[in-house]
């Protein structure tokens, strides 16, 4: 039901490939999608479908493109203040805000925004999201906080203060988030220091998970497949592979996976056995016509 609520808008945007196309000489599930000039992406979601969705840090637009043929568009209009961090579920589009210091819900057939949160009026950098069964969790970098949304467009946003051994400082703190694999606890991770912590979602108290004297500095977006935590670590163009206890108490670095593809990636997706990254450039001047893409490593 949900695929299919989906296909209408697909086919409008031609994202779907012809038939026979793959016999056409195309190359199906290019490793390489390109994005608008002067883009700026950030965050990526993917699914349900080979269908990935790219948001703009520059003015909050979001990019939709069919993984099959790396082709696609705008199909939703931006606010004028970035979209970061994205997830997918239940045909809706969950969109953070960064220096915006909101959080959006957009539904995935029209590109409509459905719900707009407030989540701070003070400074705020609303960094990343990861949908739990019920909710939708948001980082802040700048602020020491969670904040909960709930899935769907009814009820309010709540903010849960963290507590325990995290301690912000100067510069990106909590960014990437995921949940354990028991699914009873949250991670994040510490940008500034390289720290993973685990977060109690009811109480905020956080404490350090142990990589076994590892760290994990310019950590980003995060992914969990199993019990493999994928962690961006962008300013050093890898992506660390760990092994996480079913409790999130301890983790260990099983390998770090470069690409010469990669310039500066931020976050991570997966469709089936590959990993999609969108090259934010960091480290790149922007300007108006800057070439940004995003690249994909098989897994």
């Amino acid at each position: 039901m949900r695929r299919s609520r989906l296909l209408p808008a697909v086919v409008a945007l031609g994202l779907l490939v012809p038939a026979g196309a793959a016999q056409a000489g195309t190359h199906p599930f290019p490793d390489r999608i390109a994005l608008p000039a002067g883009f700026q992406p950030e965050g990526i979601a993917i699914g349900p479908g080979p269908v990935a969705y790219l948001g703009s840090r520059v003015d909050g637009r979001i990019y939709r493109a069919d993984l099959r043929t790396g082709r696609g568009g705008v199909f939703s209009a931006g606010p004028g203040t970035p979209s970061l961090g994205l997830k997918t579920g239940d045909g809706l589009l969950y969109v953070a805000g960064g220096s915006g210091g909101d959080a959006r819900v957009i539904d995935q057939r029209s590109g409509k925004v459905l719900k707009r949160y407030v989540l701070s009026t003070a400074p705020a950098f609303v960094n990343d999201v990861v949908l739990t069964r019920d909710a939708a969790w948001v980082t802040d970098s700048t602020n020491k906080v969670l904040y909960r949304l709930p899935r769907g467009v009814h009820g309010k946003a709540r903010t849960l203060p963290l507590t325990g051994e995290i301690a912000y400082q100067t510069g990106v703190n909590a960014n990437g988030i995921a949940q354990t694999p028991d699914r009873r606890s949250l991670l994040i991770v510490q940008s500034n220091t390289g720290t993973l912590f685990k977060v109690d979602p009811k109480s905020g108290h956080t404490t350090t998970v142990d990589l076994g004297g590892e760290s994990l500095p310019n950590g980003d977006g995060m992914l969990l497949n199993g019990d493999t935590l994928f962690v961006v670590q962008n300013r050093l163009n890898v992506v660390a592979v760990l092994k996480v206890a079913r409790d999130g108490s301890k983790a260990r670095v099983v390998e770090r996976v470069g690409d010469a593809k990669f310039d500066v990636p931020a976050t991570v997706a997966r469709y089936k056995d590959r990993l999609y990254l969108p090259n934010a450039r960091f480290t790149t001047t922007p300007t108006p016509d800057t070439p940004y893409d995003a690249v994909s490593i098989r897994r």
